[in-house]
């Protein structure tokens, strides 16, 4: 007689029953199958196997930029508008054009250069990255909370990060190196001034802002476009820490970004934040000092005033972090009608890397997984690759077509709605910068803007890693400061005059007293004798 498997006084199993990943259920996970209680171990210990080798494999390459997160989900809530206008005036995209809709969103926030296990109190830049699952597919919108960045150029980018990352060799972050390179990329000084003020340590993820740093575009029906710039203004306010209030609060807690903004959702205080755009005519605009496609420049407000197109709540925390958190990929190609990219030449190297960083990580499939799947339906003739579990046909697809054209039942092209955007482009190919660099005019305005405070913890901060590092480097970072503003310069350089010598650059960013913890431990160790 057949027994029925449903039957659960004969099989002993109900819904928390635990088992192995082929539903088999696990009688006994305290030991493993042994020759006699001491051993050996058998190999045919299936459900032990099972299990190690799956912990073995736990983890996935961490990304070698925003390691450590954290994420939450929520909705976009649609104005309608753009300030006073029609938002239709300039774009087609279907999530902005109608007041009080809302598309569900995925936040993921990160600090950029440590570990995935980093303290949250590093001075660092932080990301500011929003999934948008849109009726026309996923939008990416994919930033940091600070507006500007350090390079213009993404062939610089990997010497960028390795100057940052921890030395090669003893793995400890160095300011030398740091500030080797950015003292021989002056175009890096408005980033620093940024970076190094209290404003390159954030008090928390709800509390700052968030930009898409790089120059986009919106195109509207007639397929006519302009330069955009994105802001994420928190509706909590903004703060920001010392480099002494960052170490008091790493001391007891260096989760305490990611707990804040988890207790936060948890007690119902849902996180909001204003989305506002700034505009431009899709022009190289000559009547500026800069180029609006240089990503290390702040578009004035005065002359490109924000404008509200909606706001962004954050009103559930994640189910399981790996799931979500560390799974989830953004990339800045991911656009819907209606947006489109700039020349910004970061932004096309970033275009090609975030994805390709994703398929590294996770896999050719990475966009089967229900974190990064749109929700919508999706088909495509793209199959195969590890971890595929399933295949995106659509209902009627004729299964023995995986390709286009065909008159056989296969995949048709869409219907080109609106007029397509079709920009001139013409010139010489050539390995050029851009000719209105202006590497430092803004770091002296914002120097300025600066509170006495933030300035003196700016000034403070700068000489902590500067005064250890090689005597040409501190000259070329003193004059870009004298370059940017007379008091900047000076203030840096009497700094440095009066700073300790002989200390190392061996240490995070800004800490001045980093380079004695070492010995501080061996000095203040309890000693004990071995046992």
């Amino acid at each position: 007689m057949t027994q029925d498997p449903t039957n659960h006084d004969t099989n002993e199993e109900n819904n928390d029953t635990l088992t192995n990943r082929q539903g088999h259920p696990v009688t006994n996970n305290q030991n493993v199958r042994t020759v006699g209680n001491r051993g050996p171990v058998t190999l045919e210990n299936y459900d032990f196997i099972e299990k190690i080798s799956h912990f073995d494999r736990e983890r996935v390459p961490e990304r070698v930029v925003h390691a450590r997160g954290a994420g939450a989900h929520g909705y976009f809530e649609a104005y309608g508008a753009v300030g006073e206008e029609p938002i239709s005036k300039y774009t087609r995209a279907k999530l902005f054009q109608e007041k009080g809709k809302q598309t569900p969103v995925f936040v993921r926030f990160s600090t950029v250069i440590h570990g995935n296990h980093s303290p949250e109190t590093l001075r660092d830049p932080r990301g500011f990255a929003v999934k948008f699952y849109t009726e026309d597919g996923n939008w990416d919108l994919v930033g940091n909370n600070l507006k500007i960045f350090f390079i213009r150029d993404a062939i610089k980018f990997p010497d960028m990060i390795h100057a940052f990352k921890p030395d090669p060799i003893t793995n400890i972050q160095d300011g030398e190196r740091f500030f080797d390179f950015c003292s021989n990329s002056p175009e890096s000084f408005h980033m620093v001034t940024f970076v190094y003020s209290p404003w390159g340590i954030p008090a928390n993820h709800r509390m700052m802002q968030g930009s898409g740093v790089n120059t986009y575009k919106w195109v509207n029906s007639d397929g006519e476009a302009v330069l955009i710039k994105y802001h994420w203004e928190p509706k909590q306010g903004i703060k920001n820490l010392t480099q002494a209030e960052a170490n008091e609060i790493q001391a007891t807690n260096f989760n305490h970004a990611t707990q804040d903004l988890y207790q936060a959702i948890e007690r119902g205080d849902y996180p909001e934040w204003e989305l506002l755009v700034q505009i431009m005519s899709d022009d190289d605009h000559p009547e500026l000092d800069f180029d609006p496609l240089d990503d290390t420049k702040l578009w004035p407000n005065d002359k490109f005033p924000w404008k509200a197109v909606g706001k962004m709540v954050l009103n559930r925390n994640p189910e399981d972090y790996f799931t979500e958190v560390e799974q989830v990929a953004f990339g800045t190609g991911v656009l819907v009608d209606g947006l489109d990219f700039s020349d910004d030449k970061m932004l096309q190297g970033r275009t090609f890397s975030y994805s390709d960083t994703q398929r590294h990580r996770v896999g050719a499939n990475y966009l089967q997984l229900p974190i990064n799947a749109p929700k919508k339906r999706v088909a495509t003739n793209q199959s195969g690759g590890q971890m595929q579990y399933k295949v995106d046909r659509a209902p009627d697809q004729n299964p023995h077509i995986n390709y286009e054209p065909s008159v056989l039942g296969g995949l048709t092209e869409a219907k080109q709605y609106g007029k397509e955007y079709t920009p001139f482009i013409e010139g010489n190919l050539v390995r050029e910068s851009i000719r209105r660099e202006n590497n430092t005019q803004q770091a002296g305005e914002t120097y300025r803007n600066f509170e006495e405070w933030e300035r003196a913890e700016l000034i403070s901060n700068l000489v902590a890693d500067l005064a250890p590092s090689d005597q040409r480097i501190q000259d070329k970072m003193i004059a870009l400061a004298e370059e940017a503003d007379e008091e900047y310069g000076r203030r840096l350089r009497e700094g440095l005059a009066n700073a300790p010598k002989g200390e190392s650059s061996q240490k995070t960013l800004g800490n001045k007293d980093g380079d004695q913890a070492a010995a501080k431990a061996v000095q203040e160790g309890h000693e004990a004798e071995p046992y």
